[in-house]
């Protein structure tokens, strides 16, 4: 099955990334060279075709308009397994920074937090497969191309998941709203670490929630209930990078 990447952010980094396999480059007819070019030069590397269309043709190609005057035919994303996140730890010698979704929905939460996970040097993301979005066109778009850089797995059961990787020695913390979490300033987060993001409305599930090791919440000053979930979680993974020494 083909996909359409479109904008020009993704379409770069999906053809620097190597998550993907790419068929065709499409470009606007009429596009100054000078924007081109680079895209042209990755392409021709990778030996992709490249095709000249017109603007409607290419909004049609990809079922929108705002592509920026670029396409990328690709194949659909490919997912890790579970162990190969931890291999790219060990390859780094770091420890394991992971990132788990239980059941976030919405292709811009979703892709912001992706893109907050590869900006912070996170070894991969941790996704169920069932009553889960898949990394579609538009998470990618949303994350800026991040998808492309990221190793991500799908897994069949969250908390199995959860498991597997405290048996690794990873310990488990998940983003929670209820009264017995702990203040996210409470607790060092430079360890091997694994941060659980629930819902947007409903928070973690019950046994997500209990299978966590800790569980923070974020203080806040003002009256609005929370943060939402892509912004709460980027704090965090933003929390736990400068707990390591932003390294």
């Amino acid at each position: 099955m083909r996909e359409y990447l479109i904008r020009r952010n993704t379409v770069w980094e999906a053809l620097r990334g190597r998550r993907r396999e790419l068929h065709c480059l499409w470009l606007q007819q009429g596009l100054e060279e000078k924007v081109t070019r680079p895209y042209q030069t990755l392409a021709h590397n990778r030996q992709l075709p490249i095709r000249i269309a017109d603007k409607n043709y290419l909004s049609k190609l990809a079922g929108d308009s705002s592509h920026q005057g670029m396409v990328l035919e690709v194949g659909p994303y490919s997912y890790c397994h579970l162990d190969d996140i931890l291999t790219l730890a060990s390859q780094r010698n770091e420890k394991p920074f992971v990132l788990l979704l239980d059941l976030l929905h919405g292709p811009q939460n979703i892709g912001q937090l992706l893109r907050t996970a590869e900006i912070v040097g996170v070894h991969g993301v941790v996704l169920q497969d069932r009553r889960a979005p898949d990394i579609t066109p538009a998470v990618a778009q949303f994350s800026a191309g991040a998808t492309e850089h990221l190793l991500i797995a799908q897994v069949t059961n969250l908390v199995q998941a959860m498991k597997h990787l405290q048996s690794e020695g990873i310990w488990i913390v998940g983003l929670d709203l209820d009264e017995g979490a702990k203040l996210l300033p409470a607790v060092d987060l430079n360890m091997p670490l694994g941060i659980v993001v629930g819902h947007e409305g409903e928070g973690m599930r019950r046994l997500v929630r209990q299978s966590c090791d800790i569980r923070l919440k974020l203080p806040q000053k003002g009256q609005v209930d929370s943060l939402n979930a892509a912004i709460a979680g980027s704090i965090l993974l933003y929390q736990a990078w400068q707990a390591r020494g932003f390294t």
